[in-house]
């Protein structure tokens, strides 16, 4: 069973790595990628427990820390992309912004980091704790093994500001080995400048959703990530 993102998901993949390794393993391969997922649809969903007490191996891709209700602000309980209001404390701290005018998270994150750097500082450090206590919580409702997957364009260590636009926002190898203790494995892929220099050749969408399909990890970023997982499933699927 594998959670989270648009990796994950697929998005405009003919074969997303998880299909290209249910051919290779010959198991069936439980494709729960969500896009624009937080930690918190997952964490809160009873039905995710349940089907991975089935599943010889979990297989989370790691997400970035803004799509979680935090002490600052609250995220819509099914769509955890989507802004739904600030916290007293967020207001008193941002006096100088009308949060009326945000419906996504980004959005709203975007203008508090040209404000402020300072007081964006302290933001960031509440939703890396906040993504943090949330991921536990997760982990301790799967019984079972549990593999971390890293698969971006850039490593952990390549931690950009918001501007940039690099997911996952916030996550850094050190919350990354926070979590390391408590699960089976850890399988980290960066896709190769190679596979990341192709374009959107291969990909499947209409011209209007081109500027989404440029954000995403190619076909044969796909198949990188489904050679290097596959290494780890073996040792853990007997």
């Amino acid at each position: 069973m594998c959670l989270w993102g648009g990796e994950t998901y697929g998005k405009f993949i003919a074969k997303s790595f998880l299909e290209l390794i249910e051919r290779r393993i010959g198991k069936i391969c439980i494709n729960l990628g969500y896009v624009n997922a937080g930690v918190d649809v997952f964490a809160t969903d009873r039905q995710v427990a349940r089907m991975a007490l089935g599943a010889g191996v979990t297989v989370l891709q790691l997400i970035g820390a803004y799509n979680v209700s935090n002490q600052f602000y609250t995220v819509h309980p099914r769509r955890n992309d989507r802004f739904l209001k600030p916290s007293t404390l967020l207001q008193a701290i941002y006096r100088d912004v009308d949060f009326a005018e945000f419906n996504f998270n980004k959005h709203n994150l975007h203008r508090l980091f040209t404000l402020s750097l300072g007081r964006f500082d302290t933001v960031v450090s509440e939703l890396q704790q906040a993504w943090l206590a949330r991921m536990r919580l997760l982990l301790s409702k799967i019984d079972g093994k549990v593999v971390l997957l890293w698969f971006e364009d850039h490593t952990p260590d390549d931690v950009s500001p918001p501007e940039d636009g690099k997911d996952p926002w916030f996550v850094t190898r050190g919350m990354i080995q926070e979590l390391r203790p408590i699960v089976t494995d850890l399988v980290e892929v960066t896709a190769s400048p190679s596979s990341c220099a192709l374009g959107t050749a291969g990909m499947v969408f209409s011209p209007m959703d081109t500027p989404v399909a440029q954000q995403l990890l190619r076909p044969v970023a796909h198949q990188e990530v489904a050679v290097e997982l596959l290494e780890s499933l073996k040792k853990l699927i007997k």
